[in-house]
């Protein structure tokens, strides 16, 4: 009995091979975007010294500016102080939210721009063709952990500055007005100039112009401006460090000494910065190359 030899590949009558089916290949899940640039930011070993230096260095100016004014209640007296509201701002420094909005903002930035610098967009917009969705991803992480940042520095640093005032018998309890706006404004400084920072870096995408153009518009351009003039008082309330000092004043601002901002005004400039930032990224990222 013999058995049929088996007909070479190609020969007439040979059977055709099937080609396999190609794969689906799945979109990419925003979930999984958001995953991918939580990576991208805690591997980096820079970010936990980052955190903590700006945690630090904000509690320690609320520690420092507390402490000085404790020396000063000592020196003028215990019936020196009959409103203790304006105390509020000693758990609030400038020099460490400014330092906190300068960070904020250069990171949100490097997240762009250290991909653009490494290369790393490349392979990124490889993987996920939607750019919008990856700058949203960006834009949401950085909001996240930035905004948890603000909160553990609004609060310890409020929390430290009251406990050192106590000893003065000048510490300003939590319910006092203002105090809960002071601190959700000082939270949420934070994620606001963070964003900023990722607008521009998507808009520059140059690291040196981008850092530089990112400190100049955060800190540089409101001291520009004053209140004297309606236009100049206008641009200086339209920036992110004005509206901030506005929303930690618990009291109505003397309108003889200038244009004043109001509260509303105030909250909306925090939330338009970000918002204009993102947009601007979304429509400039969709219209250019990489």
């Amino acid at each position: 009995m013999t058995t049929p030899s088996a007909v070479p590949s190609g020969a007439p009558g040979a059977p055709v091979a099937e080609p396999p089916a190609p794969v689906a290949e799945l979109p990419a899940r925003f979930g999984d975007l958001l995953a991918a640039e939580w990576i991208k930011m805690r591997s980096l070993r820079s970010t936990p010294w980052t955190f903590a230096f700006v945690v630090l260095f904000v509690i320690g100016s609320a520690a420092a500016a507390s402490l000085a004014e404790v020396d000063n209640i000592g020196r003028a007296g215990s019936d020196a102080r009959t409103d203790q509201g304006f105390l509020v701002f000693d758990a609030f420094p400038a020099a460490g939210y400014l330092t906190l909005m300068l960070v904020a903002g250069s990171v949100g930035a490097l997240t762009v721009v250290g991909e653009y610098g490494s290369g790393l967009i490349r392979t990124t917009t490889v993987a996920v063709p939607a750019r919008g969705s990856v700058v949203l991803a960006k834009a949401v992480t950085l909001a996240a952990v930035w905004t948890a940042v603000g909160a553990a520095v609004s609060t310890g640093a409020f929390l430290l500055s009251q406990a050192i005032l106590s000893g003065r018998h000048a510490g300003v309890p939590f319910d006092r007005p203002g105090v809960l706006r002071a601190l959700v404004a000082s939270t949420l400084l934070a994620p606001v100039c963070a964003l900023v920072g990722v607008g521009l870096g998507v808009l520059i995408r140059h690291g040196a112009a981008t850092m530089v153009t990112t400190a100049f518009t955060l800190l540089m351009l409101q001291p520009m401006f004053s209140d004297s003039r309606r236009w100049s008082a206008d641009v200086n309330h339209a920036m992110v460090a004005t509206a901030w000092r506005r929303l930690l004043e618990y009291w109505e601002p003397d309108t003889s000494l200038g244009y004043t901002a109001t509260i509303a005004g105030s909250w909306t400039v925090l939330a338009l910065w970000p918002v204009i930032a993102i947009v601007l990224a979304l429509v400039v990222v969709g219209r250019r190359d990489v």
